[in-house]
């Protein structure tokens, strides 16, 4: 029993980021957050923000987000130029039936870059249940944002509509940046198309691929994926080259057939490798 005690307590996150919710007063940045699962509502450390932790998961890990939102008015400057130097995504929050609060986004983008240059950001639009009182539209919105690499939502608090989308959006780039995806890349689920890409490109070649009836589109996406997946496999192949001490290895066709001699199915793949 004493021993179990003495065991630090197991964490309850694999990765932990810390995101800053920035934009003009008024704009709904509270009401992003108000559905978020677990955490403190209020910062222990300034009264001018509020403070929620949530943890998301995201390609089978799960990722604690530590989320600051900062008051929108002038006097909560320094705020948002202390909580920046240690932000690792940002979101600028704008309200679409407020034209003012989008027009103001270069000041808070300003600020953000000047004091975390390079981070991750990523553009709200709010209040999307309220479009038919929009004054901003949505492709002058997406202009902005590709104008300034930044991914786009309009989100919807009050049906719950891209909120969790675009916090496991800004947690994908942000740990991009920082090299910590790769890590567990092989461990993460699949998506429907990927599953179906890897098995089409299993059961035919490159240049089979053309005399598929599919779209242009995903014949092309095919070849690319197939061409992605040759080139994998020619960098395990010389890695084995290394390691049986530059011995060839040669591969064998045989001819696949429907049945085997007694019948049974062949399960003996087109390639086949042997050591010489």
């Amino acid at each position: 029993m004493a021993g179990d005690l003495s065991k630090p307590p197991e964490k309850q996150y694999d990765y932990l980021l810390k995101f800053l919710l920035v934009g003009d007063s008024d704009v709904g940045k509270q009401e992003i957050l108000s559905d978020l699962d677990d955490g403190a509502l209020e910062s222990p450390f300034c009264s001018g923000s509020a403070y929620k932790t949530t943890t998301i998961l995201l390609d089978g890990k799960r990722v604690k987000l530590q989320l600051w939102d900062t008051s929108g008015q002038g006097r909560f400057c320094t705020i948002i130029r202390s909580y920046s130097r240690g932000a690792q995504g940002v979101l600028l929050v704008y309200d679409i039936t407020n034209r003012w609060s989008f027009d103001g986004l270069d000041r808070w983008l300003k600020e953000v870059d000047s004091h975390a240059p390079g981070v991750p950001k990523v553009l709200v639009g709010n209040r999307l249940h309220l479009a038919f009182k929009r004054k901003v539209g949505q492709r002058d919105a997406q202009i902005y944002a590709n104008k300034h690499s930044m991914a786009f939502f309009e989100v919807s608090p009050l049906c719950n509509f891209n909120i969790h989308e675009s916090f496991c959006e800004l947690s994908r780039m942000a740990l991009q940046r920082n090299g910590m995806e790769r890590l567990w890349r092989s461990n993460r689920v699949l998506s429907l198309q990927e599953l179906c890409c890897r098995a089409i490109v299993a059961r035919t070649t490159v240049y089979s691929i053309e005399q598929l009836p599919l779209p242009t589109c995903v014949k092309s996406h095919l070849k690319s994926y197939a061409l992605t997946s040759t080139n994998t496999q020619q960098f395990k192949y010389t890695n084995n080259h290394k390691k049986h001490g530059g011995r060839k290895l040669r591969f064998t066709s045989i001819p696949s057939t429907p049945a085997g001699v007694d019948g049974r199915s062949s399960c003996v793949p087109r390639n086949s490798c042997t050591i010489s």
